[in-house]
């Protein structure tokens, strides 16, 4: 069984040079692998880590990883090494079981099937969560998530400004609040 590569073209990060393939749309990203295993992004011109590459991921930016001395795409290795650190992070999203399916996978004759699956079952999630909140948005009329992620930045703010005058009332003389220092 032949697999289908889907690849996704995302947004470019800002002030990135856009390059164009032969075919006329633009190429990804380049990130650089060095044998001292650091890792070098090519447009913003500075060593980046694991997490940079997460966000890039996060933020949909098309990028590829090459190695340095090789040329070779080793971008499935470098995302292969952002999940473990996630996972290892606490941030546990597959379980010890479904790693081990996905191990025992390999070299078995349903190696392509698993993969396809796998990947077209997360690409139907993504879709499916799309489409609920699009019609949450237009029963409510609002987006959930934008709603949750306005309510928690405001949140923070009123903590901040809270902490902030705990901290400026605990750096006062005790015993002195504002109106005694007016009056003197």
């Amino acid at each position: 069984m032949a697999t289908t590569k889907t690849t996704t073209r995302t947004r470019r990060s800002r002030g990135s040079a856009d390059a164009t393939t032969e075919s006329g749309g633009k190429s990804p990203r380049v990130i650089r692998k060095y044998p001292n295993r650091r890792l070098y992004d090519t447009v913003e011109s500075r060593y980046v880590t694991l997490a940079d590459i997460r966000r890039l991921v996060v933020e949909r930016i098309d990028f590829v990883v090459l190695d340095r001395k090789s040329q070779q795409d080793i971008t499935r290795s470098i995302l292969l090494q952002v999940i473990a650190e996630q996972e290892g992070g606490g941030e546990s999203l597959m379980s010890r079981d479904f790693l081990s399916q996905v191990i025992r996978s390999y070299g078995s004759g349903l190696h392509d099937f698993v993969g396809r699956y796998l990947d077209e079952s997360i690409q139907l999630f993504a879709k499916e969560q799309r489409e609920l909140r699009e019609r949450f948005k237009n029963v409510v009329g609002i987006d959930p998530l934008e709603t949750v992620t306005t309510v928690a930045q405001k949140n923070y703010q009123r903590w901040k400004s809270l902490q902030e005058e705990v901290f400026a009332r605990l750096t006062r003389p005790f015993g002195r609040d504002d109106r005694e220092r007016s009056d003197q």
